[in-house]
């Protein structure tokens, strides 16, 4: 996938004739999916979006948990068969822009002939810019807009604000409906206190960056070791939270992995959440919580063999 850093750099000729989908596409979940395919009918596939989200910038303490790391979200729209991608920077001056400049941005400047929105799609400064006004632009430049209705599964409409919110409650595997995948984070193998090696189920402490992390509790996985070639997914489970039977306080993603043998300490870890299995609980001693997690493990092997194509 072509990485271009702004749409001035977009404005190269390169992409003359594609057709762009717009978008923040957090998540890129089955609505976003949705933009791509009818794109994909129209041209060449591109994407613009906008780093960093425009509600970091205009409303930084309303701003949403992101679902996706910038990098994971690049990553994620290659697979889905991005060819290029726009990344422009979002800031309180370019907020500024006109709909007249923003439309030129694209259909004079990139030379988009067909351009791809949802169906609530609006741009330009105070958000003036409509997809009327849009499909304004375009016809007179001899382009076309289409627009992508709201897709729904099973009466929920799919959208960022749903699937942040399913993660937020646990509800990990309503998320992933919407996401068409399991709701993932990519972290590093840090140093831990090592209680779980002493009761028999040692565990990797997953340090990450990711905003949006599922409610405390117990989860089945899959996991696999990046920057490691072809990703091999082994099953395992984690619990999040703050360890209260030991009276901890930081809250922390403490993952196990069936059956492993191995140093895992700085590997950098991508982790599927594939259902929660319980919340998290304080245990009246350290063997009360391994039969605890005794059970839990079974439990998640069962998760995750469900999970299996």
């Amino acid at each position: 996938m072509k990485l271009f850093s702004s749409i001035q750099e977009a404005a190269d000729g390169s992409l003359r004739g594609c057709s762009i989908c717009l978008g923040n596409f957090d998540g890129v979940h089955l609505g976003h999916q949705a933009l791509f395919a009818e794109a994909g009918k129209h041209g060449p596939l591109v994407v613009l979006t906008f780093h960093p989200h425009p509600g970091k910038v205009l409303q930084p303490q309303l701003a949403p948990r992101l679902i996706l790391s910038q990098a994971r979200k690049l990553e994620l729209l290659e697979v889905h068969g991005v060819g290029a991608a726009i990344v422009q920077p979002f800031s309180m001056e370019y907020a500024r822009t006109s709909p007249e400049a923003f439309e030129s941005s694209l259909l004079d400047g990139v030379g988009a002939r067909t351009v791809v929105v949802g169906y609530d799609f609006t741009y330009g400064q105070k958000r003036a810019g409509t997809v009327e006004t849009l499909e304004r632009a375009a016809a007179s430049r001899g382009g076309q807009v289409k627009v992508v209705s709201a897709v729904s599964l099973e009466g929920v409409v799919v959208s960022s604000s749903k699937i942040r919110e399913y993660v937020l409650e646990g509800r990990v595997e309503a998320a992933a409906r919407l996401l068409g995948r399991p709701f993932d984070l990519d972290g590093l193998v840090v140093p831990g206190a090592g209680r779980g090696r002493t009761i028999g189920f040692p565990t990797a402490n997953i340090d990450t960056t990711n905003e949006l992390r599922p409610a405390a509790g117990v989860y089945a996985l899959r996991v696999a070791i990046l920057g490691e070639g072809k990703l091999e997914w082994r099953g395992g489970a984690a619990n999040i939270g703050v360890k209260p039977t030991f009276g901890g306080g930081e809250v922390t993603i403490e993952a196990h992995l069936f059956d492993f043998q191995g140093d895992l300490y700085g590997k950098r870890l991508r982790v599927q959440f594939l259902e929660r299995l319980r919340a998290e609980k304080r245990f009246a001693s350290a063997s009360e919580l391994s039969s605890q997690i005794g059970r839990d493990l079974e439990a998640a092997r069962a998760a995750v063999a469900r999970s299996l194509p």
